[in-house]
């Protein structure tokens, strides 16, 4: 009898040791499995990181190239600029060789059709029956206006959007500019690393007696004097700059904006 209670006393000491050690390596397999996902969490968290710069660089990359681009087409303008107009150039002082700008709105005969520009000018925007002031720079390839309240709006099966021109005037006082949208450009602020997409749109300007269309994109222009940029891509084949001077060709229109 003895034996048989010593028997069963060992059996059921053995089934308690086998039950503690049974819960002791479920809870290291459950340590075991959190540590694995918490690993493969911080792992995710690491791709995505790095997808996300990817595709940071990529946009900035596709915002050089347009860039690039555009400076090309100008360069190849340029030279066909330069090769048309080399003999009046070659008339005037050899001291002013590195002042083509200052040099050519200076020459008394400018190119038939053609006008000179100060920094400053005073720009009429037909659509709103509305004259701004716009600085001319040829060091910028495209041109800008300093857009504010913008909204994209589908018509007539185009996309169009409309916005305020940002200038010194009473914010009540300013009229809608509504124009179909050509193309989105890329835009990467000098303030940030953020790029922007950025709408163009085409507009009839005067500017003297030059009355033309000209494509603008719809840039934040807040940090900037003038609500509005001439750049090359517009003047090159109409006008010579003489950075010297402002508000060379007169103003056209009785009601204007600063």
């Amino acid at each position: 009898m003895f034996k048989v209670t010593a028997s069963l006393a060992l059996l059921s000491l053995l089934s308690a040791c086998t039950l503690v050690d049974g819960d002791q390596y479920s809870q290291k397999t459950l340590d075991a499995m959190a540590k694995s996902d918490q690993k493969l969490s911080q792992q995710l968290e690491s791709v995505n990181l790095n997808l996300s710069n990817q595709t940071d660089y990529i946009e900035s990359l596709e915002s050089s190239i347009i860039n690039l681009t555009n400076e090309v087409e100008v360069l190849k303008k340029n030279q066909r600029t330069t090769r048309v107009s080399s003999p009046t150039r070659a008339a005037t002082s050899s001291s002013n060789k590195d002042k083509p700008e200052l040099l050519a709105s200076t020459v008394p005969n400018l190119k038939a059709g053609m006008i000179a520009l100060g920094s400053l000018e005073h720009l009429y925007i037909d659509v709103v029956k509305s004259e701004f002031t716009a600085r001319i720079d040829t060091g910028a390839t495209t041109s800008s206006i300093n857009a504010v309240d913008m909204q994209e709006f589908d018509r007539n099966g185009k996309r169009w959007v409309k916005f305020h021109v940002s200038d010194d005037s009473d914010p009540k006082a300013r009229k809608w500019v509504e124009a179909p949208i050509i193309r989105h450009v890329k835009i990467r602020q000098s303030s940030s690393d953020q790029v922007e997409r950025r709408p163009v749109v085409e507009l009839w300007i005067q500017i003297g007696k030059v009355h033309e269309k000209a494509q603008f994109t719809l840039a934040d222009r807040s940090q900037m004097d003038y609500p509005i940029l001439l750049g090359r891509e517009f003047i090159q084949d109409i006008a010579v700059v003489d950075v010297s001077r402002k508000f060379i060709q007169k103003k056209h229109h009785a009601e204007t904006k600063k």
